[in-house]
């Protein structure tokens, strides 16, 4: 008898054990993650790095770690899901008020499903359940194998009587393990975006956030690299990239503890947005993508480029329309006459698209200047006699396609539809308005304005069936924050504004799913994966002085692809035209310059470079990425596009020099290239009337460009080099 009951004792010990071990791996090719059920049914996170060769053994991980509770140690328990107002005293995920004022919150694990999307997708989706309150919580993790890419997720709903105030509501919180952390992330300000900054997260939160409603990411980036042990280079090194898809306020927080742990948790930024949330409904967070590299920076950006292309980005593996914009050409300043002629300057050119740019509206307030006529969309009579629908009849004519800029969440005060509607604008009641570029942001909380906005670009459509392309702006932040819609829910307003939006936007999408639309907030204001459903690129910033923009589209790099960034040839800077036209290749090429103005040789070289670029914008667009010499610590800027099958690459070279050096440079080495292939190396989109100094007709293997590499020798007098790489 008491062999039987010590035999039951021991199965029911090995059942438990077995119940606490119960393991949920996340993997891809190359990354995994290990979520565990303690003997507490808390979901805990047992691993994150690199994928092990063998699964069985992710078990054997936990056992090995130091966390022990108890005595006067904090209850470091690295949870899957961290909550507030029980054992964890760190930065939650999510804090919430339970419908009778209790702010405690006890998540226990109660169940998992994995469902396959196809032959390179998971989707795996846990249950996590507080039975004392009745509040469910959902984390969903969809895997993308092939690209090494994760996005994480959260659903949160509850039963209760009474609503539930969701007081902080992450997308996520990922735990990585190590002995020092490096973060890597970017401020910015007007024409200056993208500035890097990398410092060693000490002890404390390090939080990056946007209060700013719109234009979210006008002074920080949601997008970040944290390195693991050591700074890793383009190359070497353990490294995490994320990027939040949310095209409003946002939150990162990074927080070590414990000596060897760091937490990140992201999401929407819970700044005046202490959410009610109803009995029965559920409230869905945005999507954090990442991924982890064991081999620097370099692979993680191109892992994230990838993915975006083959996932996220619209029309990622498609094709891009070059364009000839008028905005520094005329200004406000046009009329018919001078719009043909501009016309007449795309055809020349070579270009697909006209894009006519601000003050083609307006009319009992013309918009002649940024003061007034925003909001009022209908053509302006006195700059287009004959409507904007002739001007659409006209490209065509002409051989070419008409694009349109727009900026439809905004209103100056001096218009008709601020006259008509002054209860569909933000403002608070009583104060003073506040003013940025002499406007204000409508109402998207409001379905009327919705309304509006989705009618007042559907109407462009119908006005000229020619449409082409949309140029869609954002110039003011949100500085009188105040929705006459919403009353006295104002909590909901940040939340709810992008819903708006983003609504309106899945309406213009869904009618008019292949249209390329530009997403431009005053530069890059308002760049991020949620936005970018939408739209098919990005304006990166307004300063297009071309050496600017060499380090701009170069940290850009790190987490979008050049698809997407669509760049300008302008006046700005004094860059020979060359230079310029070069850098702009890097990305969507356009121009924004007086054509008519030209040199001979200049237009000869535009017009050069418009075709050569079609031979190669297939490499740019679609290639492999690798950053080959930085223009931060190096003479020479040199970056690559590669061909997946190693066939073909194009190598953009910049003389970046800021002082007196010599002319001799090293060879800089290639990256992506097959070693045991033969290659011949051909300068191209050289400028009339000049010759190449490299020899076209020598053959390098792989091997040697990429252990002994190359020198472009570019120089004061040969500022930018492309390279054409193709193998024999």
């Amino acid at each position: 008898m008491k062999k039987h009951i010590w035999s039951l004792l021991a199965l029911l010990f090995i059942c438990q054990l077995v119940n606490a071990q119960e393991q949920i791996l996340i993997s891809t090719k190359n990354l995994a993650l290990s979520l565990e059920k303690d003997a507490d049914s808390n979901l805990v996170v047992a691993y994150f790095g690199k994928k092990l060769d063998n699964p069985e053994e992710y078990t054997k991980i936990r056992p090995l770690d130091k966390f022990k509770p108890g005595n006067d140690d904090l209850y470091n328990r690295r949870e899957a899901y961290a909550t507030a107002g029980s054992v964890n005293l760190l930065e939650p995920a999510l804090a919430v008020t339970q419908g009778n004022g209790d702010k405690s919150l006890v998540l226990h694990y109660v169940s998992n499903k994995v469902s396959r999307i196809d032959a390179g997708q998971t989707l795996t989706e846990i249950l996590l359940e507080d039975k004392q309150y009745n509040l469910q919580v959902k984390l969903f993790y969809h895997a993308y194998e092939a690209n090494d890419v994760i996005e994480q997720w959260t659903e949160i709903s509850h039963h209760q009587k009474k609503p539930v105030v969701l007081n902080k509501f992450a997308s996520a919180s990922l735990t990585l393990g190590g002995r020092q952390f490096y973060l890597k992330n970017h401020y910015s300000g007007w024409g200056r975006e993208m500035y890097p900054e990398e410092q060693e997260l000490l002890h404390g939160i390090r939080t990056i956030d946007s209060k700013l409603g719109t234009r979210n990411n006008l002074l920080h980036s949601s997008s970040f690299m944290v390195s693991v042990d050591n700074k890793a280079t383009e190359d070497e090194g353990m490294v995490l990239a994320g990027s939040l898809e949310w095209n409003g306020n946002f939150r990162l927080d990074f927080e070590t503890f414990d000596e060897y742990y760091l937490r990140i948790t992201a999401g929407i930024n819970n700044y005046a947005s202490a959410y009610t949330l109803q009995p029965g409904e559920v409230f869905t967070t945005p999507r954090l993508v990442y991924t982890l590299s064991a081999a620097g920076k370099g692979l993680a950006s191109r892992n994230m480029q990838r993915w975006a292309r083959d996932y996220r980005l619209r029309n990622g593996n498609g094709e891009r329309l070059t364009l000839l914009n008028n905005w520094e050409t005329t200004y406000f300043d046009f009329d018919e006459q001078k719009l043909s002629g501009l016309l007449d300057d795309t055809k020349k050119l070579g270009v697909d698209v006209f894009l006519l740019d601000d003050g083609w509206f307006g009319n009992k307030y013309p918009r002649n200047g940024a003061t007034s006529g925003l909001g009022d969309w209908q053509a302006n009579r006195a700059k287009l006699r004959n409507g904007i629908s002739a001007l659409g009849k006209e490209a065509t004519d002409k051989g070419v396609q008409l694009g349109l800029w727009i900026e439809p969440e905004m209103v100056n005060p001096k218009s008709e539809l601020y006259e008509q509607h002054p209860d569909w604008v933000l403002r608070e009641p009583g104060r003073k308005e506040y003013y940025m570029r002499n406007q204000l942001v409508l109402d998207l909380c409001n379905p009327a304005v919705q309304e509006f906005v989705y009618n007042t670009v559907e109407h462009l459509f119908k006005e000229v069936p020619q449409l082409a392309f949309i140029k869609w702006d954002c110039n003011s932040l949100i500085y009188n924050a105040f929705s006459p819609y919403l009353k006295n829910q104002q909590d909901h307003f940040y939340i709810n504004y992008v819903r708006g939006l983003n609504s309106v936007l899945e309406r213009l999408r869904k009618l008019h799913p292949d249209v390329p639309m530009m997403l431009c907030a005053g530069g890059g204001s308002r760049v991020d994966y949620k936005s970018l459903q939408y739209f098919t690129e990005f304006w990166p910033s307004d300063n297009t002085n071309a050496f600017d923009r060499i380090f701009i589209q170069w940290e850009y790099s790190y987490y979008f692809p050049s698809l997407a960034v669509d760049n300008h040839v302008t006046e700005m800077g004094t860059q020979p035209i060359k230079f310029r036209t070069d850098v702009a290749m890097m990305g969507k090429l356009g121009f924004d310059l007086k054509v008519h103005e030209l040199t001979p040789n200049d237009l000869a070289f535009c017009q050069q470079a418009v075709k050569f670029y079609s031979t190669i914008k297939h490499l740019v667009w679609h290639g492999d990425q690798y950053r080959l010499q930085d223009p931060y610590n190096h003479k020479v800027a040199s970056i690559a596009y590669v061909k997946p099958d190693k066939q073909e690459a194009v190598i953009f070279n910049y003389y970046v020099a800021t002082k007196f050096t010599t002319t001799i440079n090293l060879p800089i080495k290639m990256k992506g290239l097959d070693p045991d292939k033969q290659y011949r190396i051909e300068e191209m989109n050289l400028y009339p009337g000049t010759k190449s100094p490299v020899n076209s007709m020598q053959t390098y293997s792989g091997d040697f460009l990429m252990t002994v590499g190359f020198n472009p020798e570019a120089s004061a007098k040969r500022t930018s080099v492309i390279l054409k790489v193709t193998a024999i």
